[in-house]
């Protein structure tokens, strides 16, 4: 079980990877995720998974320099959600898969706000969903959007997304 952020966007999968941060990439999400948000957001006309590494748990939380202490939440989370003991392990080892050493692990969440921001900007109206599973697919029923202005984003790097909650951002 990771962090699983997603976008659904007005603009193309091109475009949305042409405005990134060097170190993140999307990848069109699964045709049932697809659905589901531009249920709730008919104006995207794509929706991607934004990942580091192979999950978004860096977009949302920093990693610690101790491996064991960088995976207790998830363990944690894992013991509520009564994962079994096979997924928890395939799940930390998807989590560990990155491309950069641990030692040069950066906070993200301050180039995600300014990603956000931006996008929003060019693009418009932009929706966003942090999901939390052992696996970036199959998203249930969406409802309930959050709308967050841009000035929100940028003076609250850390908390404007709230997880379960698709959150759409506008300009104002």
């Amino acid at each position: 079980m990771c962090y699983f952020l997603y976008i659904a966007s007005p603009l193309t999968l091109g475009e949305v990877r042409s405005m990134l941060p060097t170190g993140v990439v999307a990848d069109l999400a699964s045709s049932h995720d697809q659905r589901a948000l531009k249920a709730i957001h008919p104006a995207a006309q794509t929706v991607a998974l934004l990942q580091v590494g192979r999950c978004s748990c860096d977009l949302v939380r920093p990693r610690q320099p101790d491996a064991r202490e960088d995976e207790r939440h998830l363990r944690e989370r894992y013991r509520r959600s009564a994962v079994s003991r096979d997924e928890t392990i395939k799940a930390l080892e998807r989590h560990r898969r990155t491309d950069r050493p641990r030692a040069t692990m950066q906070d993200w969440t301050r180039p995600l706000a300014s990603f956000v921001a931006e996008h929003a900007r060019n693009a418009g109206p932009t929706m966003y969903y942090l999901h939390f599973s052992s696996q970036p697919a199959a998203l249930g029923a969406l409802s309930s959007v959050h709308r967050v202005p841009v000035t929100q984003v940028l003076s609250e790097p850390e908390g404007w997304l709230q997880e379960g909650t698709p959150t759409l951002v506008s300009r104002s």
